[in-house]
């Protein structure tokens, strides 16, 4: 009967012959995502950057409602 050492060496050898199968395909995908990753992060680095020194924000001018302080609203009421 195998034993651990001779399970492990023909797992090892099934692992390495589908790897030589497939390996190439995968570490060309991964490339690929991790380039356009990059870009991606790099594009939206440059587009906060952008915003953040074309326009200062906007002051939009409106009605204030002053405090009611005189009368607060009894508990469990609305205001």
């Amino acid at each position: 009967m195998f034993g651990l050492s001779e399970l492990a060496i023909i797992l090892i050898v099934v692992i390495a012959i589908m790897l030589a199968k497939k390996g190439p395909e995968l570490a060309r995908n991964a490339g690929k995502s991790a380039r356009i990753l990059k870009a991606e992060a790099r594009a939206m680095k440059e587009a906060e950057e952008q915003q953040a020194t074309d326009t200062p924000p906007r002051v939009i001018q409106g009605e204030t409602i002053p405090n009611r302080t005189e009368n607060p609203p009894a508990e469990g009421t609305r205001p």
